[in-house]
């Protein structure tokens, strides 16, 4: 298992420091529309197609073209990072993504693109409140957010067991929507494989993307406990079903 730079969110708000103040929590993000002009097409067009032999996408007429997203990839690889805008991104639907990264990641200069790309910071050994609050301001805001659920990078091909935050914020997204012609929020689950563990030059990339959950299904209203553990469920039977439709496309780990 690996660390990598986009993660999932392990936190409630009753785990959250006592001592961490409204101002220092306060998280926010934006898209730099010059800066994705020129990065986005140069991963499509120059990056990706260099360094992989081959790249399929299966799946992208299950992309939600409006309203609030997470889309929930399996996590084998750094360059998943690149994978998932390639496959969902901007030139796929008209729509910019906004991801989850580990405050660790955020510096220098690469913390300067990321920012400016969509990322906005967690911190992964004392997550807070703010991470969590600026994600279901984003899904109320419609937008779509990119969210790890395994957490971390996992090689073998297997999926790991999920992390609940991604759900959580989900659901606490959906429980804000009063009005019935604003759309709910919707889970994506896409599975990645690459043709060799550590991807190298020339691998192979297949990606699968599913149909969305459709969290207002799970009468979160009624329940918050239970609609988060059925949800949670729901995504992982959708990942595994998945992975077995998009099976590994190399022997061993």
């Amino acid at each position: 298992m690996d660390k990598s730079s986009p993660v999932q969110l392990n936190v409630s708000p009753a785990a959250i420091n006592p001592t961490q103040t409204p101002e220092t929590e306060r998280i926010t993000s934006h898209i730099s529309p010059w800066l994705t002009a020129i990065a986005y097409p140069l991963g499509k067009y120059l990056v990706l197609p260099s360094y992989f032999s081959k790249i399929e996408i299966i799946g992208q007429e299950h992309l939600p073209r409006t309203g609030p997203v997470i889309i929930a990839p399996t996590h084998r690889s750094r360059w998943d990072s690149l994978i998932v805008p390639y496959a969902v991104g901007h030139h796929v639907i008209k729509r910019h993504l906004r991801f989850m990264v580990s405050a660790n990641e955020m510096k220098g200069i690469q913390g300067w693109f990321i920012r400016r790309l969509g990322g906005f910071p967690v911190d992964t050994e004392q997550p807070g409140i703010g991470s969590f609050r600026h994600t279901v301001e984003l899904l109320l805001a419609g937008e779509m957010l990119v969210i790890f659920p395994e957490g971390n990078i996992f090689r073998d091909n297997q999926l790991s067991s999920l992390k609940p935050g991604l759900v959580r914020m989900a659901c606490h997204a959906q429980a804000k929507i009063d009005s019935k012609a604003q759309e709910g929020v919707k889970i994506v689950p896409m599975s990645i494989r690459y043709s060799q563990a550590a991807p190298k030059f020339g691998c192979q990339v297949k990606i699968h993307i599913g149909a969305p959950l459709e969290v207002n299904e799970f009468d979160v209203k009624k329940s918050m406990k239970v609609a988060t553990q059925r949800l949670t469920t729901a995504l992982e039977t959708s990942l595994m079903d998945l992975d077995l439709a998009n099976p590994p496309l190399f022997v061993g780990t």
